[in-house]
């Protein structure tokens, strides 16, 4: 695989800060029981990389001491840790809300049968990936299969209340595009979605979150391989909204890999972009224990590179979705 780091600039990309630390997204696992093309974590079912017991300690007393009110778990295969579930109790038991980065169909892996039922009992918000509501285009992107084994996933999910309209039990889909292309308005294939899923197969779901795609790891590396990377990279520079970046997810999250290293988001964890903290003794990695001794994170700046231009080109990307309408 080609490494798409030494093709991001690291000085056009416009500065900016955090902002009041609202979200720790943590990376359990890069394991998982998939192996999608667009996966920027190149997860599959071979990664054995999982948080260790002592960065889960510390996480656990990260989640007690500081004022964080969500918990983003993903992976990977979030699921897939064997202490996933302990940590979900732990956190919903301090009052923070919960989100799981469920690909849908570990919920029919073996081991895995009751994860649904768990789910709805801590009441924790799905957001899952279905990359397309055909069957032939997910199976494109993510195997043979996978597409019948989601649809199973989400029929569990509204049979346990999930994605009604009262909007209690919050399941969430999220769509990237298939190849390097900026997504459609979000608004209007959320639209889409809600249709073809009710009429075809009686499935129903709160919102749908579109993200971009970004140029790094696999989907990097195959614009690389068919000579498109400076095409998209251009695209992403082009659509460029200065508007965007007062939403960026960036300035709210932290994202904390499998060994509690953080980072100013998903995607520079998995470029190995470590997140800048001043008063780092005899070390240059920012670590879970950090959070336990910073009141704020107010100011920080923000480690950038050109891949960020996928979150504030259009009408914006993030963990959750589009910036803007």
């Amino acid at each position: 695989m080609r490494d798409t780091l030494p093709l991001l600039d690291a000085l056009n990309f416009p500065p900016i800060r955090r902002g009041r630390l609202e979200a720790l997204q943590v990376n359990l696992t890069y394991r998982c029981n998939q192996r999608c093309l667009h996966c920027h974590v190149n997860a599959g079912p071979t990664r054995q990389e999982a948080m260790t017991d002592d960065s889960l300690s510390v996480l656990h007393q990260v989640i007690d001491a500081h004022p964080v009110q969500t918990l983003d778990l993903t992976g990977g295969a979030p699921e897939m840790h064997p202490r996933f579930r302990e940590i979900v109790r732990h956190a919903r038991r301090e009052g923070l809300r919960v989100i799981d980065r469920c690909n849908l169909t570990i919920l029919s892996e073996p081991g895995h049968e009751d994860l649904a039922e768990f789910l709805a009992e801590q009441d924790v918000e799905v957001t899952a990936s279905l990359p397309c509501y055909s069957r032939e285009n997910v199976d494109r992107q993510r195997g043979d299969g996978v597409f019948e084994a989601s649809i199973a996933g989400l029929r569990q999910l509204n049979a346990l209340g999930y994605g009604d309209d009262d909007g209690g039990m919050v399941l969430n889909l999220v769509y990237n595009p298939q190849g390097p292309s900026l997504p459609p308005p979000q608004a209007q294939l959320e639209a889409d979605y809600k249709g073809h899923l009710a009429e075809d197969f009686d499935i129903r779901f709160n919102h749908l979150l579109t993200i971009t795609n970004q140029p790094i790891a696999r989907f990097g590396s195959s614009l690389v391989s068919r000579g498109q990377f400076n095409d998209y990279m251009q695209l992403l520079r082009d659509s460029y909204r200065p508007e965007n970046l007062n939403a960026v997810m960036c300035r709210n999250l932290v994202s904390v890999d499998w060994q509690g290293y953080l980072y100013d988001c998903d995607f520079n964890q998995m470029l190995n972009l470590s997140m800048t903290l001043t008063g780092l003794i005899g070390r240059d990695r920012a670590h879970l224990r950090d959070l336990l001794q910073l009141s704020s994170l107010n100011g920080n700046p923000i480690v950038t590179r050109d891949h960020c231009y996928a979150c504030t080109a259009g009408q914006g990307s993030s963990c959750g979705g589009a910036l803007k309408d």
